[in-house]
């Protein structure tokens, strides 16, 4: 269908088909909420909104679309990472028993990526599953937590330890949402951002690097351009391995989106997950690209890189709130780790991830001292 000449092709929506055994649309542009019903489709006749408190009057629009299509139960979950917890979950799950849910009824997730993680978990073990759309209200949620199909909660141990492969039946990207999102968590969005550009979209580095990080908005084509390809990176990857079962050729499949992860994670366990995620992706990024340039497999321009592109839109780059010894036995029991050996993605260079395992510890100390300040 061609498109009317008095609408602007760059206002209109951009719809990321998501293949493999369960397909569905990643739907990205403003002002998208009417696209919701046709995502969750005819069947469902009651629909779970699952949300926290402070976002209720965002998410009047969702609601609304819901409401008029479909019996609505409102789902309140805590902000934040204090929502993914099994007594959270557990709550949720007593609230669709309540209103009879059945497995032709849906979950619609409307949050950050602690709320996609922990309804998309509720939804995943609801009756073995149902149907979830993702309504990413950040950033972050939008080019990481809320497309791929992963879902999970905390415990003690540790970050995401539990939880399910999971995929959406649709996700809704609405740009119109991030003009409320405070400049911190946009900013802490781009964590995830550049590191896609690393691991498989030069492109995305090269606009991080020549535009004004301040001209980066919610209006903005470039953070549109960012988002768009950011997602079609996970898109890429998830078709390929689903269940992080490996790539081939040597490609770390799955495992190449979790770049920084394995040290971001440790950090946010230490900072008790006050942490922003992409603050410490960043962070986790600069030390394993330090990590791989002292074990003889990235250039030192690369390393370099990295310190520059995530500082240069305001993400940390420096960390030493934590011991090693405390961070490393959080990074022991990471879901990358195989018994008692370490696992990390690494670069060979931009576009090439691969998997080095069981890492020196003296490269893992000298990384860590990078990482901190003590060492240039």
């Amino acid at each position: 269908m061609s498109v009317p000449p008095s609408v602007p092709p760059s206002v209109l929506p951009s719809v990321l088909h998501v293949g493999g055994a369960s397909p569905y649309d990643v739907v990205i542009g403003h002002g998208v909420a009417d696209r919701l019903v046709g995502l969750l489709g005819e069947q469902p006749r009651r629909v779970a909104l699952v949300l926290p408190e402070t976002l209720r009057e965002l998410a009047a629009p969702v609601l609304a679309a819901l409401q008029g299509a479909y019996e609505v139960t409102e789902l309140v979950v805590p902000d934040g990472e204090a929502a993914k917890t099994a007594a959270v979950a557990a709550a949720c799950w007593e609230q669709l028993g309540e209103a009879g849910f059945t497995r032709s009824d849906a979950v619609v997730t409307f949050g950050g990526g602690a709320t996609t993680d922990l309804g998309g978990f509720v939804a995943a073990s609801w009756l073995r599953g149902v149907r979830v759309v993702h309504v990413p209200t950040t950033l972050l949620a939008m080019v990481d937590a809320a497309v791929g199909g992963k879902t999970g909660i905390n415990t003690a141990a540790g970050k995401n330890l539990v939880g399910a492969f999971h995929e959406p039946a649709g996700v809704l990207c609405d740009l119109s949402l991030l003009e409320t999102l405070p400049r911190v968590d946009l900013v802490a969005g781009l964590g995830e951002v550049v590191k896609c550009g690393f691991i498989a979209d030069p492109r995305i580095l090269e606009l991080v690097e020549t535009t004004d990080p301040q001209a980066l908005t919610a209006d903005s084509p470039v953070l549109r351009e960012l988002v768009e390809r950011s997602v079609r990176v996970k898109v890429d990857v998830v078709v390929a391995d689903l269940r992080e079962t490996g790539g081939s050729d040597g490609h770390p499949g799955r495992e190449a989106l979790n770049y920084g992860h394995t040290m971001a994670h440790a950090i946010e366990r230490a900072e008790g997950y006050r942490m922003r995620h992409g603050e410490a992706v960043a962070i986790g990024c600069v030390f394993v690209a330090e990590l791989a340039r002292r074990a003889g497999r990235l250039d030192d321009a690369t390393a370099s890189r990295h310190r520059t592109a995530f500082a240069r839109v305001g993400l940390p780059v420096r960390y030493d709130a934590a011991d090693f010894e405390t961070l490393l036995a959080a990074m022991r029991v990471d879901k990358k780790a195989r018994g008692d050996q370490l696992r990390f993605v690494v670069l060979e260079q931009v576009g090439r991830p691969v998997v080095l395992a069981g890492p020196d510890e003296a490269h893992l100390r000298g990384a860590y001292e990078v990482m901190s300040g003590v060492r240039a």
